[in-house]
């Protein structure tokens, strides 16, 4: 069974509020897939709503990193309950929150989120596909690519269509801190390339993400 995981942003999710058309053109493009055997892991991200909650605490006290990493950890929870919602009877009952423990479930579809303080979303689907022994990740956001430079502090940014796990370890250094908003979590960076992983960044368009599925052209980033 062709197993494809998939990080999808919180920022897609919730960019300010709820975007319901966004996640039912995303449940409609992997619906095909999944009615002919296809299995999705999808792993939500917390976003917006993390951030917010994550701002509202950092103003008023000094928390320690650890605690806002789990206020965002539940943020990716509430997102994939959201998610999984939209999927109905396609999607299994429960949300993977641990990516070390075995998936037994026949459901094509299975919604995850944040399991501890750390790193992201991106470096538990990592670790998922190190378990289910998975070579591709894709990773839809608010980017449609990788840039080589951070295009909202240079208006001479270029979008690459390939880049080294070494190369993006430079660009987005090797630290992780909470509500961190980079193309892939440093640290989850350094797990995937020593797994040898795809991971393919794309944007929003659902479009887009059918296609890398029927193995045709894309517009996005691979990072190798």
């Amino acid at each position: 069974m062709r197993t494809t995981i998939i990080s999808l942003g919180g920022s897609l999710i919730v960019p300010d509020k709820f975007d319901s058309g966004f996640v039912l053109d995303f449940r409609d493009a992997l619906l095909p897939f999944a009615k002919k055997g296809h299995r999705f892991i999808v792993y939500c991200g917390g976003g917006k709503l993390a951030r917010d909650y994550q701002c509202a605490l950092s103003e008023i006290s000094n928390p320690p990193a650890e605690a806002l990493d789990w206020i965002g950890i539940h943020a990716t929870r509430i997102n994939a309950e959201l998610v999984r919602g939209i999927f109905g009877d396609v999607a299994d009952d429960n949300i993977i929150t641990d990516p070390t423990k075995k998936i037994n479930s026949s459901k094509k579809v299975i919604i995850a989120s944040g399991w501890k303080p750390g790193w992201s979303t991106d470096y538990d689907a990592v670790l998922v596909a190190r378990q289910l022994k998975v070579k591709e990740i894709i990773n839809m956001s608010n980017i449609d690519y990788v840039y080589d430079a951070d295009p909202k502090k240079s208006k001479s940014a270029k979008p690459l269509k390939e880049i080294t796990w070494q190369n993006l370890r430079e660009l987005v250094g090797s630290r992780w801190s909470p509500g961190l908003n980079t193309p892939f979590d440093p640290i989850a960076a350094k797990q995937a390339e020593k797994q040898k992983l795809r991971v393919y960044v794309i944007g929003k368009d659902t479009n887009n993400l059918s296609s890398i599925l029927l193995h045709k052209p894309f517009r996005g980033t691979i990072i190798h």
